[in-house]
């Protein structure tokens, strides 16, 4: 089981950055697949974003990708996705994922219900 806790969301002006964190507990974390989900008020979890075990492999979804940087540091148990050029489409509550491997090697990362472990989710807003 591993506990998963994001933090560094909130309020950013269109064309702003943030980053957000995920630290997990446990001595395991190496052993899980890391993502990043979101979802917008009325719409369902999308995926946004996953790192490899060694965090050597990216997969982004193609509404992010060019903007968002997901990296891990295994030492420190943290996986971050750093948001660059934020857009007011990019406003929903940022989950953060844990998997061990069985979604990643079939391909099917990016559909939620392949993710067992969640986080409490962070609130981004980008707005003028």
């Amino acid at each position: 089981q591993v506990h998963l806790s994001e933090s560094g969301g909130g309020f950013v002006l269109p064309g702003g950055s943030l980053n957000l964190s995920c630290v997990a507990s446990g001595r395991t974390f190496g052993f899980y697949v890391m993502g990043w989900f979101r979802q917008a008020p009325g719409k369902e979890r999308e995926f946004a974003s996953a790192v490899s075990w060694s965090g050597n492999r990216t997969y982004y979804a193609d509404s992010v990708r060019g903007r968002f940087t997901i990296s891990r540091d295994n030492a420190k148990n943290t996986v971050t996705l750093q948001m660059n050029s934020l857009k007011p489409e990019d406003t929903a509550v940022y989950y953060c994922a844990a998997e061990l491997g069985g979604a990643w090697r079939s391909g099917t990362y990016w559909q939620s219900s392949r993710w067992p472990h969640w986080g409490q989710g962070t609130q981004v807003t980008v707005s003028s």
